[in-house]
């Protein structure tokens, strides 16, 4: 009898498995009539899963973020969660992605040692998904990500813009231009 209350467990949780198995899949079309901008969003962003390359140049001219810069993303977490990981200077920086809810949540783990989380707005044309500052944990010093925009121009190509509040309320953009990598193709030499 022991046994049975473990059973009744399994037998109820199983289907529950195969509902989360179906719905886990990085390139499942997501139709818009039913289901929220933010799940469109989500899944668009899905798709970007992979190894990316490319340039970063920044405005105001940053030297030491300016040049060569590999991103990966990834579906993790039976599809709840999209990890973007970039690593300057070799230690990587993740930033994660998921549905809080009917919102699209973005938390970016920093450098700097903070973690601001920003939510995506309402996209009218969903050609691109812009993130807003929403709150931090930890010190807004020396920066914090404040924007953030993907912008996917093919299945091969998109851009990440990147925007940080320096003390004084002053801002610095950060343009990425990736394009995907080809299998077996090492990441980028130094900036």
């Amino acid at each position: 009898m022991k046994s049975l209350p473990l059973a009744l467990c399994i037998g109820i949780l199983s289907p529950c498995g195969l509902a989360f198995a179906q719905n886990s899949s990085p390139g499942q079309e997501v139709n818009p009539s039913t289901t929220s901008d933010a799940q469109v969003s989500f899944a668009a962003l899905k798709r970007l899963a992979g190894t990316w390359t490319g340039r970063v140049t920044t405005d105001p001219r940053s030297p030491e973020m300016d040049g060569a810069i590999q991103v990966t993303m990834r579906v993790a977490s039976r599809g709840n969660v999209l990890v973007h990981e970039i690593a300057p200077g070799g230690v990587p920086e993740p930033t994660a992605i998921y549905l809080e809810g009917d919102r699209l949540t973005l938390v970016h783990y920093c450098e700097a040692g903070n973690r601001p989380r920003l939510v995506a707005r309402k996209s009218p044309d969903h050609k691109a998904v812009e993130f807003d500052f929403v709150d931090i944990s930890g010190s807004t010093r020396p920066a914090y990500l404040h924007g953030f925009v993907f912008t996917p121009i093919t299945s091969d190509h998109h851009t990440e813009d990147w925007t940080f509040m320096l003390p004084g309320d002053k801002l610095l953009r950060a343009h990425f231009d990736l394009t995907r990598a080809k299998e077996g193709v090492p990441p980028p030499a130094g900036k």
